[in-house]
């Protein structure tokens, strides 16, 4: 791409910024002719906000994020200094901003010498035609990490990184950019401490970190933004989860998903495809094989089929419904629901030219403006079978007409006994950035005045779309049922996204054994940036079936995830239209195995809810690197583990590892140490030879491919477990069926130390609510034991403000296989009530 890169200078201090903050620093460069304005101000005591902009470069008209208020007097801050040079401290943190030739902003802790974060000197801040470029200096052997959803490894450092989302069909998971989200957040780790830099842009750019080398500059990150100037946020933090967590005070915490979406999501595009026999007929069939083999779902995924035209041209036609497949769509969700089986439907964000509406939204002004021919943009658009495409046109969200069309008919889809609105397709590959978006005041919040030179697709932003396509999804299924928690699903996403979209995915990966592995990093990477209901489709959505063995490896990976679901659209020369699925019991010699996998999954959902919940009000993913509260152990540094692909925290008490190839029975696995006064602590392994092992070791673990991948659980840990089926709520809003049972057991499979705990006691806490409502009551529950040589004592407690109530009333206590020791619960010896098929002794006790 051409470059025209300029480095104002000559800043000097200008108070006519609209300042927010008495501490901040406000600049303004008139080299050469040129006016850029600068400024640099804290927001939290971790946070600072910095702009850098000119007329030709303005800031974002609809930012990813709100402007946070600044109170002023909310936090100690304080300034000195004088021309060219400003030190500001805010608490812990030190910054100085020198601008004796262009900004240099450096963070540090204060007391420190040492910079967290320098931008880089003479070449900080530049205008690069109509974008921008900002330079920082770079951290060589230092974890960085972000940027919504990259390609593995987990670290980002040494490579570039474009800023869009396509439409990645069959992507490589180790080599493909960009994927499906655009989410310029990048966090540079280190053991003294973290620096994320974030932009609000929805601008497509570029990232390099540390990918550029240059002999005058040396190594160096670069963030080039193709359009408009920068609003950029750099949040400081002991720990990624410092970082993490402020990210959420800006761009909103995760929002919850209904309990019922941690079971098993069915799907595969065939089915909705079929007219002989209907695809009604075909789904009826796979509810009664998932019965027959014993394998229970919770919900399934309507592909956009069920919109395919029955006439020529058969083409796809969001929000209509093929009635000669589905002749009568209300009673074929009331009999889904009759099972326990939520549906999901696709919908895509674009009309093809046969569309029945086609016309309609055309002349409401609903589609995006080409100023070429100064008509309706038109485009070529995925319109049928694999790689077939038509004519069509993009919704342009930021119209009105556009944006409630989609309402009105998102709101009927869930009238039809839809559950969840699934965004697909939304990555807006629009072709030219001049197309021209409506910007109505009613969508927008703006002014006309306010909007004015905003209009075209590249300044605003085209990844607004997706967001604003989240959000009128949302608002039709928060409308259609108010008391009810809203479910979208969106396979794109911005930050802005996430505050309307529950849950997403990594897309149309392929079946591969690294695709599975690679699949690891995306998760974790995903889920620093709050995609953290999320997963990928189980045995890969195209290229060959799976063998058996790496469904099964699938599989059991698959169950320690907070999105287990299996979709897949597996094309071929004979059939592009229809395609193959996935079918948990399309191999009768792994069968077997595959319920007792997905049993335990469901058997998980009380501990893969509660950490949903954490998530919500504290932003921790549910899946964790290896070093995630364990960053004074130098190993979980190295570049091993920096990969992320082969082994994560599953919340704070399981470790997962990832089986990497057919035939691999032994896996080599890191155990993080904790600070010094865990010395006690270690794990057990969960699978044969149950042995319990110290932390601060590689280890090797056996993982025959027909027991189970590595599972360890930290010692000292807990997760309660349910029933290993679907169960519902009573009450509220939750779907009471034959093929559902209430959720009226709760078990804590508690891991205490080999002998004695020696006077320590280990506490964990878990969360509940109904697992439906918009506005759940959280309760707390709490367990914590100390041992000896011959007893575990328990002390079970409920929180002293617990408003939810939930069904069950008593607990067992469950001991890892091969504990003989006996329970005492709240001073109280413990009935031995069972011993399980995995030789676990299980403890009845009545809460007091």
């Amino acid at each position: 791409m051409p470059q025209y890169e300029y480095v104002p200078r000559r800043y000097a201090e200008d108070s006519t910024e609209g300042i927010i903050h008495d501490n901040g620093v406000y600049l303004r460069s008139k080299d050469s002719g040129s006016s850029c304005a600068f400024t640099f101000e804290p927001i939290r005591p971790n946070l600072f906000r910095t702009t850098f902009s000119s007329e030709e470069h303005p800031l974002p008209f609809h930012p990813s994020v709100p402007r946070p208020e600044v109170d002023n007097g909310s936090f100690h801050c304080e300034a000195q200094g004088a021309e060219p040079q400003k030190k500001i401290q805010c608490g812990d943190i030190t910054a100085t901003v020198d601008w004796a030739y262009t900004p240099v902003i450096s963070l540090y802790w204060t007391g420190s010498d040492k910079p967290l974060h320098r931008d880089l000197t003479y070449r900080s801040y530049a205008t690069d035609s109509v974008g921008i470029a900002h330079y920082t200096e770079y951290k060589k052997g230092t974890l960085h990490v972000g940027l919504g959803e990259r390609a593995a490894p987990m670290d980002l450092s040494g490579r570039h990184f474009v800023l869009s989302a396509m439409d990645c069909f069959g992507y490589d998971v180790y080599r493909t950019d960009p994927l499906y989200k655009h989410i310029p957040l990048l966090i540079n780790a280190t053991p003294d401490g973290c620096v994320g830099m974030f932009s609000t842009a929805h601008s497509r750019g570029t990232w390099c970190v540390g990918s550029e080398i240059d002999g005058l500059w040396g190594r160096y990150k670069v963030y080039r933004q193709d359009h408009g100037g920068l609003e950029e946020y750099l949040i400081v933090g002991r720990t990624i989860k410092d970082v993490v967590r402020t990210y959420a005070d800006l761009a909103g915490y995760p929002k919850l998903v209904p309990r019922w979406a941690f079971g098993y999501i069915a799907g595969g595009m065939k089915y909705s495809m079929l007219d002989e026999p209907r695809a009604c007929e075909a789904l009826q069939e796979l509810a009664e094989n998932l019965r027959k083999h014993d394998i229970p779902c919770s919900a399934f995924q309507m592909s956009s089929g069920y919109t395919v035209a029955e006439t020529e041209p058969k083409t796809r036609n969001v929000f209509t419904w093929n009635r000669h497949r589905f002749p009568d769509p209300q009673a074929f969700t009331a009999s889904y629901h009759a099972q326990g089986i939520r549906l999901i439907a696709n919908v895509k964000p674009y009309v093809l030219a046969n569309h029945p509406e086609y016309d309609n939204l055309k002349k409401a002004g609903a589609l995006f403006v080409d100023p070429r021919t100064n008509k309706t943009a038109v485009t070529r658009l995925w319109s049928a079978g694999g790689g077939e495409s038509g004519e069509g046109s993009h919704i342009d969200f930021t119209s009105a007409a556009g944006f409630k069309w989609w309402y009105d008919s998102a709101k009927t889809l869930r009238e039809q006994g839809i559950d969840v609105i699934w965004n697909d397709n939304n990555e807006f590959t629009i072709s030219n950035d001049n197309w021209i978006c409506a910007l109505d005041e009613g969508v927008m919040s703006k002014t006309a005045d306010a909007a004015k030179g905003y209009d075209k697709v590249g300044l605003l932003g085209r990844y607004v779309q997706t967001e604003l396509m989240g959000k009128a999804s949302h608002d039709a299924v928060v409308d259609s049922d108010p008391e009810a928690r809203p479910f979208v699903l969106t396979r794109s996403a911005t930050a802005g996204t996430m505050r309307y979209a529950a849950s997403s995915w990594s897309g149309d990966n392929v079946t591969s054994w690294e695709s599975m592995k690679g699949s690891v990093s995306l998760s974790l990477t995903a889920g620093m940036c709050l995609l953290q209901c999320y997963g990928h489709d189980i045995g890969g959505f195209e290229g060959p079936q799976p063998s058996p063995e790496l469904l099964l490896r699938w599989v059991q990976l698959g169950i320690y995830s907070t999105r287990f679901a299996v979709n897949c659209f597996k094309t071929s020369p004979e059939n592009n239209n229809v395609g193959e699925v996935i079918e948990l019991f399309m191999y009768p010699e792994v069968t077997p195995l595959v319920r007792n996998a997905i049993k335990r999954r469901y058997a998980l959902i009380p501990y893969t809810y509660s950490l949903a919940l954490e998530s919500h009000t504290t932003a921790s993913p549910p899946l964790r690197w290896v070093g995630w509260g364990h960053e004074s152990d130098p190993e979980v540094w190295t570049p091993t583990l920096a990969r992320g692909d082969s082994q994560f925290w599953f919340g704070d008490t399981l470790m997962i590892g990832c089986v990497d190839g057919p035939g691999v029975n032994t896996m080599k696995m890191y155990l993080p140490k904790g600070k010094e006064e865990e010395k006690h602590a270690g794990f057990i392994n969960l699978n044969a030879p149950h042995e319990y092992l110290p932390a601060g070791q590689w280890v090797d673990i056996s993982c025959d491919w027909k027991s189970s991948i590595p599972v360890l659980a930290k010692v000292g840990g807990a997760i309660p477990v349910g029933k290993d089926s679907p169960t519902y709520a009573p009450g509220g809003h939750d779907y009471e069926s034959p093929q559902l049972s209430k959720d009226d057991y709760r078990a804590i499979e508690i891991f205490p130390p080999q002998g004695s705990s020696h006077g320590e006691c280990y506490t964990s806490t878990w969360y509940e609510d109904d697992g439906i409502s918009a506005n759940p009551q959280i309760s707390s529950f709490t367990v914590s034991y100390s041992s000896t040589e011959t007893e575990v004592a328990v002390t079970f407690s409920r929180g002293a403000n617990n408003v939810y109530k939930p069904v069950w009333q008593n607990i067992d206590i469950i001991l890892p296989v091969e504990e003989r020791r006996s329970v005492f619960l709240n001073g109280k010896r413990a009935h031995m009530e069972m011993k399980d098929a995995h030789g676990r002794n299980h403890f009845k006790v009545l809460n007091d």
